[in-house]
């Protein structure tokens, strides 16, 4: 599963690429595309690292 940064980062690509074009059809594609990523990033999960639980040695 990809994460949030990912979906991010694929929609802001989309859209540099909906600006980017002359074609009105290819734009509006695009665009909703990058819509739809938009709303899967609430889903998806945070990739980011986490450190694992650790317990300190007793005595």
């Amino acid at each position: 599963m990809v994460g949030k940064k990912y979906l991010a980062d694929q929609a802001s690509t989309l859209l540099k690429f909906a600006k980017a074009t002359t074609n009105a059809d290819v734009a509006a594609r695009l665009l909703d595309k990058a819509a739809d990523l938009t709303a899967k990033i609430d889903e998806a999960p945070d990739a980011s690292p986490q450190a694992p639980d650790v317990e300190q040695p007793q005595g």
